[in-house]
Parts: C-alpha cells; structure tokens; sequence
C-alpha cells in the first residue's frame, strides 16, 4: 500500500475538522464542563465559608447575649433606696453543728421570796409589780404585834420584783410579801437524746436562736432528767441587753467541730438562676451573676471552690431584687 504524501494528511484532516464540527464540539463541552465545575467549586467553597462565618458570628451573639441576660444595672442611690448590701468573699471558719431545742429558765438562787420575820401590820409599802430593784432596797415597813416597833424588810437580791402581796393596813403572817427574779442572767435548757450524746460535751460553743435573735454562750454542764428519755445541756446567757422571759421556747445550735475554708460567701446570697447557683458579682453599678462551685456549708456560709475571687464583692442583701429584674427583663424579651 502506498504511503499519502504528508501535506496531503494535514489537508484532509483540515477538511474534516470544518466539514464534521462534531469533534471542535466535543472539545469546547469538555473545556466549558471544566469552567462549570470550577464555579461550582468555588460557589460551594464561598457559601461554606460564609456558614462558618455565620456560625462563629451567631455563638458570639449567643455568648454576648447570654452575658446580657444575666446582667442587671441599678443606680447606686437606687441600690441604696431599695437595700440592696455588698460584701468581700473571704475565708471563714465554718461550724459543724447539731440542733437541739429547749426551753429559758432561772437558777434557784436568782429568785427570792420573802416574808416579814415578824407577825405585825403593814405600814407602808415601797415596791410594786415590775419595779426594779437593788440588793438592800426597803420594799415594805412592819409594826410587831409584840414589839410594837417597826422593822424593814428589804430586797435581798438584786432584780425585778414579780410578785406582791402586801398592802397598807393589812397584817402579815407567814405569807409571802415579795417575790424578786434576777433576769440578767438566764439559762437555756436544751434536751440532748441519746443518739446526740456521744457529741456533745462542756465547754463547747453554742448559737441559741429566740425571737429573731441569736445569743452564743458555752454548755456549763449537762445534767440528767428525771424520767425523761434525755438529759439536759445548760447554757448560761447573758440576759442584761436582751430582755427575754423565763419559759421561752429556744433552738440551741452546738458546735461539734469547725474547720477553715479558704473562701467562703455567705448562705443566703446564693440564688438560683439559669439552673445553676451563684451570687450577683458588684461592677460599679452593674451586677452580674457568676455561678459557683459549691462545697462544705453550714448555717451561715458555704464553701466557693470555683467562680468568684478573694475580695471581690457580691450581694449579700436582698440579692433577690436583682434576681427578680433579670427575669423580668427575659420575659419581657421572649414577648
């Protein structure tokens, strides 16, 4: 066979190629198919980028928002108008405690009653109920039936008196004229059972809540009750600025062990909010609330073992208030 010269070749593929553009076609679909694809490429890669964006932006809002929402600004006048106090988280000690209950008493020797040694009448009489009065004070003079002299009767303990039955004119026997009770001091009786016995002893520390008030004082002794399935811890307690009454009923708190905390914030500043517990943190007028980590607690404080730092300051008073605002600001929001 013979071989065609080459310009004859190029010739008929030349005419070929214009004659038949199915192969010119061919060839510019792959070349537009690989455009597209490279758009396509480049439109998915663009519209990725702007999700991520989006995303990064929206958790930024969330964040920033959830800041917000747990914020609340009140002016300081305001803030002082309304209650709302402060305070520095430091380190406490706090109380290992159990709780008995019981009731104020007198000692024997704080109530004197007295009588006219004599038999005689009644001249005059110097002290009513309720009076207060000192040791050596005349409360009463009697003329002696035998004698015919008068002789005082005076107050032979200090204190206030709360009973009389002695008038001018009457004649005494061997009735009691005068009772006097010393109220400066009394006692807290409070029932230990059984199953409390083994803790508690003399000389510890005890925390006696009456009346909206709390005096501390020391167990002086523990004595048994007669048929009765306790004994008996007494608890000596400054009286003198209190003015309470013999008979009122008592809830002892005594102090078993005690151990240091490095920080520590106080019990009724913690507030529940979002699920979580935490104090409203003090920024000039702004507060924010900071969940806690929580650890050891007892009637007053409890332990921080994360969320806040030394010395900064949290409220402390009325910390509600805040508590309050807040969700009523996201309930407004959700409407």
């Amino acid at each position: 066979m013979k071989t065609l010269p080459l310009y004859l070749t190029l010739t008929i593929a030349v005419i070929i190629g214009v004659t038949n553009p199915a192969f010119a076609q061919a060839d510019s679909d792959d070349h537009d198919h690989d455009h597209e694809a490279h758009a396509t490429e480049d439109t998915q890669q663009g519209e990725s980028e702007d999700h991520k964006h989006q995303n990064e932006h929206g958790d930024t809002d969330n964040q920033s928002h959830d800041d917000e929402e747990n914020t609340s600004r009140i002016d300081s006048d305001m803030a002082v108008q309304v209650g709302i106090g402060t305070t520095a988280a430091t380190e406490k000690t706090l109380h290992q405690t159990i709780t008995s209950y019981g009731v104020l008493s007198t000692g024997p020797e704080q109530l004197s009653h007295m009588r006219a040694r004599f038999s005689g009448l009644i001249t005059s009489v110097k002290a009513s109920i309720g009076d207060t009065v000192k040791a050596g004070d005349l409360l009463a003079e009697v003329e002696s039936d035998e004698s015919l002299k008068k002789y005082s009767v005076r107050a032979p303990i200090s204190g206030t008196v709360v009973q009389r039955h002695a008038n001018t004119g009457e004649v005494t026997k061997d009735q009691v004229l005068f009772s006097i009770a010393d109220f400066g001091t009394l006692w807290a009786e409070l029932r230990i059972y059984p199953a409390q016995r083994d803790n508690v002893s003399t000389g510890q520390t005890v925390e006696i809540a009456s009346d909206k008030q709390t005096i501390t004082g020391k167990i002086s002794h523990i004595i048994p009750s007669l048929n009765k399935p306790y004994q008996l811890a007494r608890v000596q307690l400054d009286n003198r600025q209190l003015g309470l009454s013999p008979g009122l009923l008592v809830e002892g708190h005594i102090v078993i062990a005690e151990f240091k905390v490095p920080l520590a914030v106080e019990k009724a500043a913690v507030q529940q909010l979002g699920g979580r517990s935490g104090v409203f943190i003090q920024e000039e007028e702004t507060y924010r609330f900071a969940p806690l980590t929580l650890g050891r607690a007892d009637e007053h404080y409890v332990e921080v073992l994360g969320g806040i730092n030394a010395s900064q300051r949290y409220v402390n008073q009325n910390s509600y208030l805040i508590k309050a605002d807040i969700e009523k600001s996201e309930a407004e929001h959700e409407h």
